[in-house]
């Protein structure tokens, strides 16, 4: 396959940026595989989602060419590499059910990245990261370690060169600091039932309630808790034979799923975030 180059492109909106793009590709002889624009007529804000294949394209003089138009057009930009294979670090707690599905995820191809490290706070999921060459770190948290424990969680990631961070489940809060050091690279998962049924047994709660539908949302981790941009989201219906044990099991079918399918809109660089809201490009 060809590599390809990925252009993510936000600004205020205007007439004419579509084809400034698509001409200035043109020029230099891309063959584009996919592009996808979105108006956010309220904001009046423009994005854009353009990929290309890059053999006998100049990337440098593009790259160079776009960065002149870019500044009079008043963009952001990125460009990506898709050959280009993130580091992704996984953190968790004791329940293993999201991080068995990436792992297995990532060892069948799904996912374009390497998993050097696994961190956790308990030692469960010691023995799934090995069996999937995943070098594990256990790094209990209390309240007198917290700040030693997220100094060494912050030395490892550094030392394995890793870029984005998923917390499968790891039920810990992260501090400011840490948040800040990788700002839109740290995905998190929990059900959905958020404000309502806060603590450690969601679904007991949620089941003596009587609830109809339950579901799981991922987003970007920010300061705000558990209120950082939504990447996913998804639901399922729950009848009255649903006893606890039917919501537990398919709580986590959708924590697994939606984790998952976050964390593939980030590595194939399909995610724009704006304000606290997102762009998913198709």
């Amino acid at each position: 396959m060809d590599t390809t180059a990925v252009l993510l492109i936000d600004c205020p909106d205007r007439k004419g940026l579509v084809a400034s793009v698509a001409s200035l590709l043109y020029d230099y002889g891309a063959n584009i595989t996919h592009a996808d624009q979105h108006q956010d007529h309220e904001a009046g804000l423009f994005f854009m989602r353009v990929e290309w294949a890059l053999r006998d394209f100049d990337l440098g003089a593009f790259k160079a060419d776009f960065a002149s138009k870019a500044a009079e057009l008043d963009m952001r930009w990125q460009l990506k590499l898709m050959s280009d294979v993130p580091r992704v670090a996984i953190f968790v707690s004791q329940y293993l059910h999201c991080l068995a599905d990436i792992l297995h995820r990532q060892q069948t191809g799904d996912f374009h990245c390497t998993i050097p490290l696994v961190i956790g706070n308990h030692s469960d999921a010691a023995p799934l990261a090995r069996f999937h060459g995943a070098e594990f770190h256990c790094l209990p948290v209390t309240p007198e370690t917290k700040a030693r424990a997220e100094a060494e969680q912050l030395r490892l990631l550094s030392a394995a060169g890793v870029e984005l961070v998923v917390l499968a489940r790891y039920m810990q809060i992260l501090t400011p600091q840490f948040i800040q050091r990788y700002p839109s690279r740290i995905i998190n998962v929990h059900h959905s039932f958020l404000p309502a049924f806060i603590g450690a047994r969601p679904y007991h709660a949620a089941f003596q309630r009587g609830v109809k539908l339950i579901g799981a949302t991922s987003h970007y981790v920010t300061e705000a808790l558990d209120d950082g941009p939504i990447i996913e989201q998804d639901v399922v219906r729950i009848s009255h034979r649903d006893q606890v044990e039917d919501l537990i099991r398919k709580g986590r079918d959708l924590e697994r799923s939606v984790l998952s399918r976050a964390l593939m809109w980030h590595l194939e660089h399909r995610i724009l975030g704006y304000g606290n809201k997102t762009v998913i490009f198709d």
